[in-house]
């Protein structure tokens, strides 16, 4: 993918392009990406609490995701948006039933006791979603800023990870001094990949 893409390219550009190459990508080959991450993430250390997020539209991953990391024993945390732009409020995952449609279209939150933003402060792992991913760390989101709001809350020890597809991890992103750096990546075939990677 990076070997397509102008280094000139403005945010918005790289939004589009993704866009473009999510939407290319086939049911079947969506089924399996998500298979491949929830082996992924069952193969990483799970600690007490991890923050994550339930996929939507093109998004790579599953809900079984959350099934995986609660089987691990981990506590779940979701997010639940805001109604005015600001960092996440987060909640609890109990189970697939719990689930209820949030404010913005085709996005399912957590329906138990909200605990605030600060709470992903308790998380050991984020898993984050991302359209892309750059080398030194940079995170592409969809442009609403929740998630550059919410993870200023988050431990600095913890692990601040991006889900994406293999190809969304590219050379270099634009990025803007608000942006919060992560820590790694976790991808269908590569697995979880550490950030920043250092040059050969």
């Amino acid at each position: 993918m990076a070997d397509r893409c102008n280094e000139q390219w403005d945010k918005t550009e790289w939004r589009a392009y993704l866009a473009r190459s999510r939407a290319a990508v086939s049911v079947q080959q969506r089924v399996v990406e998500a298979r491949a991450l929830v082996q992924a993430v069952a193969a990483l250390p799970i600690p007490d609490t991890v923050c994550c997020f339930v996929p939507f539209g093109s998004e790579p991953g599953s809900i079984a995701l959350l099934d995986v990391l609660r089987d691990a024993g981990a506590r779940v945390l979701l997010p639940a948006i805001p109604a005015a732009p600001g960092a996440l409020d987060w909640a609890e995952f109990t189970g697939t039933a719990t689930l209820v449609p949030g404010p913005m279209r085709g996005i399912l939150e957590p329906s138990g006791p909200r605990l605030g933003p600060t709470a992903l402060r308790s998380a050991g792992l984020v898993l984050v979603p991302a359209l892309a991913v750059d080398h030194s760390g940079v995170r592409l989101g969809r442009g609403a800023g929740h998630y550059d709001r919410s993870l200023v809350h988050a431990d600095p020890e913890a692990a601040l990870v991006a889900v994406v597809r293999d190809g969304e991890l590219v050379e270099k992103l634009p990025a803007d001094a608000h942006d919060v750096r992560i820590t790694g990546a976790l991808m269908p075939a590569r697995g979880l990949v550490h950030l920043p990677l250092r040059a050969d």
